[in-house]
């Protein structure tokens, strides 16, 4: 990048400094002068807290590895390895009981659970899709994917299995919305008469969850019901395909999908430049004044998906009642660790991109507390912060954006955190961590994927971890899982913000989900991740099935189920005779998940794929399974459970079976056979130098390979 501009002391990149002046900033009543002023006051006084807290965060696993390399070779001392943790500051002590305050918070946040899509903010068909994906047909999710127990069939439609979806959505309905004496199933005719809802002249059995109408009262158009705080809305059609042969004329069940979704600028995008940078903000800007708008082909057709507008229908008692249609929307920032080569501060260092997010994501955001009708109700702005480590980082995040709403002359507190627990140090203090956001906590999370890669990298010199299906077996994933959802429940999250559990990372294997998925729930989490809309609409089925507000009570009431002297239980493998062919095969599934990503990444810019995996089963892969596989591997090098001579041919193995997997993309660069471009390369670098990467993460070495490969294409 040969040109900055100069503004307040930092130098801007060109493209990033006309999108904030000429599309962010105007309509926002802020000043371009006060805005880089604020902004370049923050770079100058936090980044240097930044940075000392990730010397913190080296310091600390410095002292865990030299205490598990004194010990190679004896029996684990659990007890001993707390204390010690105890001693160096890395688990603190627990603080009084108390509950979160934050205010201003939407529905879809605290009373209403349901499920969650993350989506990259870097596509804006994509982000679209998650927007709209409030509402899906459940006709189309039971019909059009495997959730029946077979896959769905090619070609014309199959009136057989139509007839199923039909009668399979009916089940549905009885459970749901039971009616007096009889069933769905049977019903010829639903109509409204003195508010009341009635079929076939009986009213359901709880006459509340009828929310209203549209069309004519006696022959509706459409029926809305509400069930633990989620819509469903009945369609009726006789011109309709389905509602001509229904017997009461139902052509489709629409379900409240998606209640929220992360627009995320950090897992699941690549973004390394000012370029990049851009088109993320870009799309959020759109999303946010609500006129973003992305025109495809598709079937030969041209298309132009915008985001919808919220329905008005007639409620019984003849009143208008506004029915949501959009997802309430979050955006992820990036975490604490990376730089971005967009702007330098006044000694020539790269800002850190967190604090680049945390201000421009929120005066983007503006543009909606502006509007009515928009994304929140409530005059809120929900930052999701992913990769926090303890209590200190939190607070760093809530003193940043204090600091990012004094500039934009926003109210303290109008951003709501959103933190996800992902990494031990935040595990292992989760309560002092909400504590430390206590006015803006809307939202905690588990994810497995990343919490893994941290518990490999963080016990790293402790021995050998055992393979990668039976890590999660042991007593430490539990133990994590229910804690998070104690702690956040003894922290007064319920009714107030989201306890979320991580994704379903098999988007095409509905039918295992619809019986897995069901545990999220049932756990007590309001919100779990999905991977589609239409996974988002299946999991819906679930939070109609439990009732998640009452399990949280019935949990608050009976105590924790979890600590953290079992969170720290190091999931070792204590057996370890491993056949070679067993070693292999862990070695070259964790290595062809990762090539399937990084070539996309590094190649294509995309920072989210559904990578088949050695059964040709497409998984969903980003950063966070991309860490932990890779730091399985450097850790099995590292304890010599497999060699590096095996592990780089089993690297261009996996590279020839992912060339055959893609194949067909004219736009695919094959890494074979020579095996020498910089995605392979980037590959190697995330196994082979995975132990000194920083927590394990693949940031540095993804970043540097594009930012490589970009600059060789001359971009």
């Amino acid at each position: 990048m040969a040109q900055r501009t100069e503004r307040s002391g930092l130098q801007v990149s060109p493209e990033l400094a006309a999108f904030i002046e000429e599309k962010a900033l105007p309509g926002t009543g802020v000043e371009a002068g006060a805005f880089w002023s604020g902004f370049s006051e923050l770079v100058h006084e936090a980044g240097p807290e930044n940075r000392a807290l990730l010397e913190k965060r080296e310091a600390l696993q410095e002292k865990i590895d030299t205490w598990h390399r004194e010990r190679r070779g004896q029996a684990h001392d659990h007890t001993a390895y707390v204390a010690f943790l105890r001693e160096i500051g890395y688990l603190l002590a627990e603080g009084d009981d108390f509950e979160i305050d934050t205010a201003n918070v939407d529905a879809e946040i605290a009373t209403v659970p349901g499920p969650q899509l993350v989506v990259p903010i870097t596509n804006a068909r994509y982000a679209l899709n998650a927007a709209n994906a409030r509402w899906g047909s459940l006709y189309d999710g039971f019909y059009g994917t495997d959730a029946m127990g077979s896959a769905p069939p090619s070609g014309r439609y199959d009136q057989g299995r139509g007839a199923r979806v039909v009668a399979r959505a009916r089940v549905f309905l009885d459970e749901a919305f039971p009616i007096e004496m009889t069933s769905h199933a049977d019903a010829r005719r639903y109509h409204v008469s003195g508010g009341a809802l009635l079929i076939d002249d009986r009213p359901l059995a709880e006459p509340e969850k009828f929310v209203g109408y549209t069309g004519h009262p006696r022959a509706p158009d459409s029926v809305m019901l509400r069930n633990h705080g989620l819509h469903v809305e009945l369609i009726f059609d006789r011109t309709h395909r389905i509602g001509s042969r229904d017997q009461a004329g139902l052509a489709d069940v629409q379900l409240e999908s998606a209640i929220s979704a992360i627009m995320d600028c950090e897992d699941s995008v690549a973004c390394v430049d000012a370029e990049d940078k851009v088109q993320a903000y870009g799309n959020w800007l759109g999303l946010m004044r609500g006129d973003l708008e992305d025109t495809f082909e598709k079937g030969g057709k041209t298309q132009t998906r915008r985001l919808r507008s919220d329905r008005v229908i007639t409620g019984p008692d003849g009143s208008d009642v506004t029915i949501r249609t959009r997802a309430l929307m979050l955006v992820r920032n990036v975490g604490h660790l990376m730089t971005n080569t967009a702007i330098l501060d006044r000694d020539g260092n790269e800002v850190f991109e967190g604090l680049m997010d945390a201000m421009v994501t929120t005066l983007i955001a503006m543009h909606d507390l502006q509007r009515d009708g928009g994304n929140s109700l409530a005059g809120s702005v929900y930052v999701v912060k992913p990769k926090m480590h303890g209590p200190d980082e939190v607070a760093f995040a809530d003193r940043t954006f204090t600091a990012v709403e004094k500039v934009l002359g926003l109210p303290q507190n109008t951003v709501k955190l959103g933190i996800m627990d992902e990494e031990r140090r935040t595990s292992v203090n989760l309560k002092e961590c909400i504590r430390a956001a206590k006015s803006r906590v809307a939202f905690i999370n588990t994810g497995f994927l990343d919490r893994t890669g941290d518990e490999i990298h963080t016990s790293m010199e402790a021995g050998a971890f055992s393979r990668k299906d039976f890590i999660k077996r042991k007593a430490w994933i539990t133990a994590y899982e229910n804690q998070n959802v104690d702690i956040g429940l003894e922290c007064g999250l319920s009714g107030r913000a989201q306890i979320g559990k991580g994704m379903w990372a098999m988007p095409d294997l509905m039918a295992a989900m619809l019986e897995q998925k069901i545990e999220h729930p049932k756990s007590g989490a309001n919100c779990a991740w999905v991977p589609s809309p239409t996974a988002a609409t299946l999991h819906a089925l679930h939070y109609h099935k439990v009732d998640v507000f009452a399990v949280q009570k019935q949990l608050r009431a009976g105590g924790r189920r979890a600590y953290v002297d079992t969170v720290l239980n190091i999931p070792l493998a204590e057996y370890q005779k491993w056949t070679d062919a067993q070693k292999m095969r862990e070695v070259e599934n964790n290595a062809q998940g990762i090539l399937g990503y990084v070539v996309r990444w590094v190649d294509h810019g995309v920072g989210c794929s559904k990578v088949p995996d050695m059964n040709n089963v497409g998984l969903m892969e980003d950063r966070a399974t991309c860490r932990i596989s890779a730091q399985h591997i450097a850790n099995w090098l590292h304890h010599d459970i497999v060699d590096a001579q095996d592990v780089m041919a089993a690297m261009r193995r996996m590279a020839a079976v992912v060339d055959d997997q893609n194949a067909s993309d004219p736009t695919y660069t094959p890494m074979g056979p020579d095996f020498d471009g910089i995605a392979f390369q980037a590959a190697c670098d995330l196994v082979f130098k995975g132990r000194v990467q920083p927590s394990g993460y693949t940031e540095p070495v993804l970043h540097a390979r594009r930012l490589e490969l970009k600059e060789a294409q001359g971009n």
